[in-house]
């Protein structure tokens, strides 16, 4: 009886101290929820039985209360908000007096464990199938269609399995050299003159592999066969270059392409929309481009801006965002892969400092997910899921190149992106531009259309570019730097150039570059100096695309270091290195061929200061090449032949790698007595380096393997990716 006695207390002080937690876990200032009212004081529940009080009804509201809370207490305050989808008509702005006091936090988070979802998403009522005939429609269609009449204008639509793909026609391969950025020259029969032509848009990529842009049309003249744009491409209009058979326009949102299950097309001019149903879910089409946004006191030509501090966002989940269209004032950052200062993510932070946004789900839009623009030092996006966007997914964006050096410091952390730039291909999954010193660390990407992660700045020649050119000419501040001529250095440059000091390490990333071409696993071009890549995993880069590599240096991006990472099975290149990167203990293994089947590509010199070593290059194909040097553009140059300087792994610091090539050792050993010739390679081995299970991506090393004894470092990868937490 005793012990039973002793059983029954602890029994019950375990209950209460579960009870007590609990009740602490869940107690906050302010409660928001969809059976709420504005009109009460944002309580966890109604006090009373006529339920007279009890939590708020929007996100507004509770900020509202919280500015009032922050004059009369100095504390961390927590906004609650309870299970429940909340449409918003209009962006939620959090400003200078939403931030926390001092050290003090303000934090909007999801109740403990319940889904609080944000979504812009209005729905469509009043759906009648069609029963006339519409003479425009594929024959297939008939009879398939449904149509509701609607007062707004949308580029995106969705149902309850995420975004339902716009009406697109079939693909067309552009004609050399007839092209504008705002003029296109069509086939016969592609193009019509359209009664609400302004509602249409092309999908285009422009000559080059990289972008792509969608263009709404102005005009079109069938018998000239030429139409023309509101907004310019970001090149001319012209066939792919080194992609000459592959389709790069198409015609989205005209009956004539509605040929397909859930496919949709919006007449503005009729205020109809048609639709091909694929299930049997509500359908609602998105009212905004950002859902939140944080603004602090941006002074935009000045020194100084005021930004909010210590404002969270935790555990809620977004959606149903509008996707953005170019306009004639954006100012484009790299290949107008993303554009400045640019109201285009659902959570969009514009001049804060130690703000966080973690553990929050973004999906199912037509835009990007998150970004930090201009001032943005010290904050924190962490544990978050991003899915299914129509552009890109983290985007830290400061000041175009002047003296203004105000984002940085800040941390990536522990994200799942995934399926991004679904509608602008080449949207990555981390984009990281004008922004120095920040930690990008143990993020998963995976299922890009192209590069997976983006370090960028502006590259050397675009300084002394005259002119109002969208792409980076017009994000320079030109005020806070000396007039530059043309054939200037990358030393004068580089002051200006912020996005350096970024540690990128633990990260993981597969099954990028899916769709375009030219792009990489990681890419950094225009970057300042001491940008670290460090124990990244890079895989499955499997599409058969010409011109990409794992990891890349591009033209004129110095001071970077390479170290640690690990690239198994990417097809066509592993590591691109120019002028005096560091290519440091990497394993590089499987690459895929054709195309090409370089483990190292050299591609811009001289390489004085560059280091090739303690590397190991397991190959398992006769047909691959360890390192691959471009050769000079005439007999005896020393250019290439597109007037660099000759790469030669022979002017860097290259020894202490091993070259392995499964099905014939003798490569490696052909390699290495070419390299000892020309002074390099001097301890290099040729010999299998003793993997646990390469074929398997197991690259551990095995008891007495040489690598070891050679002392190249072992890579633990039980630490990239995701953590648990």
């Amino acid at each position: 009886m005793k012990h039973y006695l002793i059983f029954m207390f602890t029994l019950i002080i375990i209950s209460m101290t579960s009870v007590a937690q609990t009740e602490s876990a869940e107690k906050a200032d302010f409660y928001v929820s969809t059976k709420g009212s504005d009109s009460w004081s944002g309580t966890l529940s109604a006090p009373n039985a006529k339920g007279s009080d009890g939590p708020f009804a929007t996100l507004e509201r509770a900020r509202d209360a919280v500015r009032d809370l922050k004059k009369e207490i100095s504390k961390d305050i927590t906004v609650f908000v309870r299970d429940g989808v909340y449409q918003l008509n209009k962006t939620v702005i959090f400003g200078l007096e939403d931030s926390g006091e001092g050290e003090s936090t303000i934090t909007y988070a999801a109740y403990p464990g319940e889904t609080p979802v944000f979504s812009s998403g209005k729905e469509i009522n009043g759906w009648k199938k069609v029963t006339t005939d519409i003479p425009e429609l594929p024959t297939k269609a008939k009879g398939q269609i449904y149509v509701a009449d609607v007062s707004d204008s949308f580029k995106t639509l969705y149902d309850e399995e995420g975004m339902l793909p716009r009406a697109q026609s079939e693909g067309i391969i552009t004609e050399e050299g007839k092209n504008g950025r705002d003029r296109l020259q069509f086939p016969e029969g592609f193009l019509k003159n359209w009664s609400n032509v302004s509602d249409v848009e092309i999908k285009v990529r422009p000559h080059h592999a990289w972008i792509v842009n969608m263009l709404p049309l102005e005009s079109v003249n069938e018998e000239t066969q030429i139409a023309t744009t509101s907004i310019e491409s970001t090149y001319a209009m012209n066939v792919l270059h080194f992609l000459k058979t592959t389709d790069n326009c198409w015609v989205e949102n005209v009956l004539e392409a509605l040929d397909e299950e859930g496919e949709w097309v919006l007449n503005t001019k009729e205020d109809k929309v048609y639709l091909w149903p694929r299930n049997t879910s509500k359908i609602v089409a998105p009212q905004l481009l950002e859902l939140i946004r944080v603004e602090g006191k941006i002074d935009m030509a000045g020194p100084k801006d005021v930004p909010v501090r210590n404002l969270h966002f935790k555990g809620l989940t977004f959606k149903h965002g509008e996707r953005y269209t170019l306009t004639t004032d954006d100012k484009g950052l790299q290949h107008d892969w993303d554009m400045l200062d640019k109201d285009n993510a659902l959570v969009r932070f514009r001049g804060t400092e130690n703000c966080v946004i973690e553990q929050c789900h973004f999906l199912d839009s037509g835009s990007g997910a998150i970004r930090v623009d201009l001032h943005g030092i010290g904050n924190t996006i962490s544990g978050n899921h991003i899915e299914h966007m129509g552009g890109g997914g983290i985007l830290l964006a400061g000041y175009g190149p002047g003296t203004k050096d105000v984002n940085k410091k800040n941390t990536v952390y522990n994200n799942n992106i995934h399926h991004v730039g679904e509608i602008y291909w080449h949207s990555p999954g981390i984009f990281v531009w004008q922004s120095g010193a920040n930690s990008i660390k143990n993020n998963l990407i995976h299922h890009t259309d192209y590069t997976g992660l983006i370090l960028s700045g502006c590259m050397t020649d675009f300084f002394a570019k005259n002119g109002n050119g969208r792409e980076l000419v017009r994000t320079l501040r030109r005020d806070e730097m000396p007039k530059f001529e043309k054939g200037l250095s990358l030393d004068e440059v580089l002051p200006y150039l912020h996005t350096h000091d970024n540690i990128v390490e633990n990260n993981e990333i597969h099954h990028a570059m899916s769709r375009l071409g030219d792009g990489n696993g990681i890419y950094i071009r225009g970057s300042g100096k001491n940008n670290i890549f460090r124990r990244n995993y890079i895989h499955h880069l499997v599409a058969d695309m010409i011109m990409q590599a794992a990891l890349r240096t591009d033209g004129g991006q110095t001071g970077t270091l390479i170290t640690e990472n690990v690239i198994y099975k990417c097809t066509s290149q592993g590591i691109l290195t120019k002028l005096d990167n560091k290519v440091e203990n990497n394993i590089v293994a499987d690459i895929i061929a054709p195309p090409r089947g370089y483990y190292v590509s050299v591609r811009e010199g001289p390489l004085t200061g560059a280091t090739i070593k303690n590397n190991i290059f397991y190959s398992l194909s006769k047909d691959d090449t360890f390192i691959d040097e471009l050769p000079p553009g005439k007999a005896g140059s020393s250019e290439d032949r597109r007037g660099r300087a000759l790469a030669r792994a022979m002017d860097a610091d290259t020894d202490n790698n091993i070259y392995f090539c499964k099905p014939d050792i003798t490569k490696g050993k052909a390699l290495i007595e070419k390299n000892q010739k020309d002074g390099i390679d001097k301890n290099s081995r040729a010999v299998d380096p003793m993997f646990v299970d390469p074929e398997n991506g197991d690259f551990r090393f095995k008891p007495g393997s040489p690598a070891i004894e050679m002392g190249i470092t072992p890579i633990d990868l039980s630490q990239v990716g995701l953590r648990k937490e």
